[in-house]
């Protein structure tokens, strides 16, 4: 088996179980068969771009994620990732739900200007 696959497979292993689903959901998302998704996790099987874009999109997780390549990260965000350190648990939590708030503010803005 290919070593490169079986990361991969780990990977998408770990990201499904982190948000929950099952193989037979993904496999449903995908419309292949649960073995096919048993098979892409253990590196039995090779993953196709377009079912590792389903992933990533069924995941809402950038196709970089499942492939190791590290994100590129501004100096300003590397500072606010060493502030938020220094917080309380519940603190870094309320920071989590204000950016997300503010990402969601940004694609509204984004797509009404698209729109508009």
């Amino acid at each position: 088996m290919n070593e490169d696959r079986i990361i991969l497979g780990k990977r998408i292993r770990e990201t499904r179980e982190y948000i929950g689903l099952t193989q037979q959901q993904v496999a449903s998302a995908l419309s292949v068969p649960r073995s096919a998704i048993s098979d892409i996790e253990t590196g039995k099987r090779k993953v196709t771009a377009e079912e590792l874009k389903s992933l990533a999109d069924l995941f809402k997780h950038p196709v970089s994620h499942f492939l190791g390549e590290e994100p590129k990260v501004t100096e300003e965000v590397a500072a606010l990732a060493r502030t938020a350190e220094n917080l309380s648990e519940s603190d870094r939590k309320e920071l989590f739900r204000f950016a997300k708030f503010l990402e969601y503010q940004t694609k509204r803005d984004s797509s009404k200007k698209g729109n508009g």
